[in-house]
């Protein structure tokens, strides 16, 4: 094994004692040796602080321990931060604690960025995991995401999947698929602590697609685990999940400003995401009406529009 770490895997945790040893597993099941794992503490008040103590004193050379001062709970994307500052390796990879890698994820990545040195960020296909439950109704329930908005195996110049995230917010990876650059994370100021639950990869993703080339593999390195306690299930049953949406919008608007962004793809595919939110009246009008017959549509719009909306409705369906 070599003693030079090329690969930095940020995973913090909280509360997450029901799978976290089954995800630093998956890290320890690796095919390619120079790794380092930092574990972050975000105020865990479970047995996950104990978990990960022990795996630090089974693997002292490879596994560390990290936390807030005062083990405070500052959130996902500050714990991510606070391994980055920690990192050894010149690239980054993410795994939460609820999920895992498959044995090749590291090997194949860190090939293929080496053989791309202009490419930031390469990310793949993530399998939807659903039959780790061990229920019988589960077991057929595993599927693979594979919405990638270009070309895989091709470079993507900015802002390419940037203006892709916009139009299709399903084309954004799922975190564990990722490897990056340590340097590109760092020129691009890092996660927004700012958000500390939701939409932190849409962030994430959005600063890195719009200065850097990425690359998509089809390929599927990692597994993304199902269950009602994840942050974005948590999120939707509460019906905050469309505000969570609204809110990163708002923030890229002012991000792409304060960058002095000139690009009229990327100010077009602003425009159109965020038009059901400057707009909740035509844009609910609109999707009903997609289900209606014109003459139904067209009695719809007359009764419950002010003029001005009508003539804007007019004109987009002309």
């Amino acid at each position: 094994m070599s003693d030079t770490v090329r690969v930095s895997i940020v995973t913090p945790f909280l509360n997450a004692a029901r799978f976290l040893e089954e995800a630093i597993a998956s890290v320890l099941a690796q095919t390619y040796d120079r790794w380092e794992l930092l574990l972050v503490d975000d105020g865990s008040t479970d047995d996950s602080t104990s978990i990960a103590l022990h795996y630090v004193k089974a693997h002292p050379e490879k596994i560390r321990y990290l936390s807030h001062a005062g083990r405070e709970n500052k959130g996902a994307s500050a714990s991510r931060n606070l391994g980055a500052r920690h990192a050894k390796g010149e690239y980054l990879a993410y795994l939460d604690a609820d999920d895992v890698y498959l044995p090749q994820k590291l090997q194949q990545q860190v090939a293929l960025l080496d053989a791309h040195p202009d490419v930031a960020m390469a990310y793949a296909a993530t399998e939807y995991w659903n039959s780790w439950s061990g229920r019988p109704e589960d077991a057929a329930r595993d599927w693979i995401w594979r919405r990638y908005g270009a070309a895989p195996d091709t470079t993507i110049h900015p802002p390419r999947m940037l203006v892709e995230f916009l139009r299709d917010g399903r084309t954004v990876p799922c975190l564990g698929s990722v490897l990056v650059r340590r340097s590109a994370v760092e020129r691009v100021g890092g996660w927004e602590e700012s958000f500390r639950h939701i939409c932190t990869d849409q962030v994430f993703h959005a600063k890195l697609s719009l200065r850097f080339p990425v690359m998509i593999s089809d390929a599927c390195w990692d597994r993304y685990r199902q269950h009602e306690d994840s942050s974005c299930r948590k999120v939707a049953r509460a019906g905050q999940s469309a505000a969570a949406l609204e809110r990163y919008l708002k923030w890229l608007e002012s991000y792409l400003r304060a960058q002095a962004v000139d690009d009229s793809r990327v100010w077009a595919a602003l425009r159109k995401a965020t038009r059901p939110y400057r707009y909740p009246l035509l844009h609910r009008v609109e999707q009903q009406a997609l289900g209606f017959p014109v003459f139904v549509t067209r009695a719809l719009i007359r009764r419950t529009l002010p003029r001005s909306l009508r003539r804007r409705l007019r004109a987009r369906w002309s």
